[in-house]
């Protein structure tokens, strides 16, 4: 019967240690280290730098039911204006595909973002961008409604990983998942591009869209802006230059006629409505 080999002495086991803690410790001098095991990397890869599915400058409030599927949030405006109609923007450039099923998803588009990132937008009343049209960050992509099985107009937005829902996170930030509207809110800085320039002196910065509004600043000479978005005010005639289109400056936290933004047309291209 084979006899089992004997035990190392103490000694010889001390020994063994101490060779392995020396090579150890030299290899760590030579600026080398010893080889690991190999082993999967289960972590996500890198996520865009995901924005808010809804125009600049807007807030929205978010809610989590538990019948939502793949860890969605469902977003409806509080800022005033109306859910209904209101545009939904891209969350990150990628590749846009077009669906529709009406007994659950409605109208919606999945955004494929590369690297196995996909955004959901479900229940859009119409779209905005053909099947298979690339779109970038901010762009709108369908107008907000309530088709498929929803009882009301609303954003219903996913971020996927690989087909498996992830906590949705904006700006890198993760949100958090209530039970109910109202008790957070996010405003969008999801503007694209939209860096311009005034031109022209003594330009009034008012409140609102309206000649009425109170001034709260003045640009002394052109400026560099950052444009949230615009909307329709009051008809403004300047500099031989008709325009009822008001842009909302970020920094300067009001609004100023278009005829002052250093563009040739009246509505601003790639700039959301307020």
């Amino acid at each position: 019967m084979p006899r089992r080999p004997p035990t190392a002495p103490a000694a010889g086991r001390s020994a063994r240690r101490t060779a392995t803690v020396l090579v150890a410790a030299l290899l760590t001098l030579l600026g080398l280290t010893a080889a690991a095991p190999a082993q999967a990397d289960v972590r996500p890869a890198l996520a865009p730098n995901f924005k808010a599915p809804f125009p600049c400058g807007q807030q929205w409030t978010y809610s989590h039911h538990s019948a939502e599927v793949r860890r969605a949030l469902d977003f409806i405006r509080s800022d005033g204006g109306t859910t209904g109609g209101t545009p939904q923007v891209a969350s990150a450039a990628g590749t846009a595909t077009r669906h529709s099923q009406p007994s659950g998803a409605g109208n919606y588009i999945v955004i494929d973002h590369g690297g196995g990132w996909k955004t959901y937008y479900f229940h859009l009343a119409s779209f905005s961008v053909a099947n298979g049209q690339s779109v970038a960050q901010g762009q709108q992509i369908g107008i907000t409604g309530s088709t498929g099985n929803s009882s009301g107009a609303h954003i219903h937005y996913e971020q996927l990983y690989n087909g498996v829902g992830q906590d949705i996170r904006i700006n890198g930030s993760a949100l958090a998942y209530p039970g109910s509207y109202g008790q957070y809110h996010l405003r969008s800085d999801n503007c694209g591009n939209t860096n311009f320039s005034t031109w022209g002196s003594g330009v009034r910065v008012r409140a609102d869209a309206y000649l009425s509004s109170p001034v709260v600043t003045t640009l002394s000479g052109p400026t560099s802006v950052f444009v949230e978005c615009q909307k329709q005010g009051d008809v403004v005639n300047a500099e031989g230059y008709t325009n009822d289109w008001w842009s909302r400056l970020r920094d300067q936290r009001g609004f100023v006629s278009n005829i002052y933004i250093d563009h040739p047309d009246a509505k601003l291209p790639g700039v959301p409505l307020c």
